[in-house]
């Protein structure tokens, strides 16, 4: 059971603390670059439809507002990078938590892209890997680089953790 605690503090640890380094990556991007960063309130709004059997839509911002949806989104954005970290542990054992290495948090951050190109996206009405946005090079190029942000803040949460990790 310890063992099992100590993966989950991990996971939490470490997903959460590379989630922020993503989110500060979008706020750098924002300022530097004038990229707006993904509006939760949307991811929060498609788990509200899901909550109701809706998975699909032609445009998630022309869907119906969901009570709460900014912080459904928030709390999934981030609950999303702590599951992707127990992932990570869960492939190259908490052991890499002790010792963080960056090959496998880099693979895993790529890796993850999958999940909007794969689902969030078409099933937000914006295509297959954003194929039905305005410029889908720019866009699969955005998520590429925030999800390859995402795999260096979990090596860098990781680093950050392991003084809270048993020896």
């Amino acid at each position: 059971m310890a063992e099992a605690a100590e993966y989950l503090t991990a996971a939490v640890l470490i997903g959460a603390g590379a989630t922020a380094v993503m989110d500060v990556w979008g706020i750098i991007r924002a300022r530097l670059l004038g990229i707006r960063s993904l509006d939760y309130a949307l991811v929060g709004r498609w788990f509200g439809h899901l909550a109701h059997g809706r998975v699909c839509h032609h445009r998630i911002a022309a869907s119906a507002a969901i009570a709460g949806e900014r912080s459904i989104g928030w709390i999934a954005h981030y609950l999303i990078g702590i599951g992707l970290a127990g992932l990570l542990l869960a492939i190259v054992g908490l052991d890499w938590a002790r010792y963080p290495t960056l090959a496998p948090a880099l693979i895993v951050g790529i890796a993850s892209v999958a999940a909007p190109f794969l689902v969030m996206q078409p099933a937000m009405g914006a295509g297959i890997a954003a194929s039905r946005m305005p410029d889908p090079t720019a866009a699969r190029l955005h998520s590429l680089v925030t999800h390859a942000v995402f795999g260096a803040g979990l090596y860098i949460a990781a680093w950050l953790a392991r003084p809270l990790l048993a020896p």
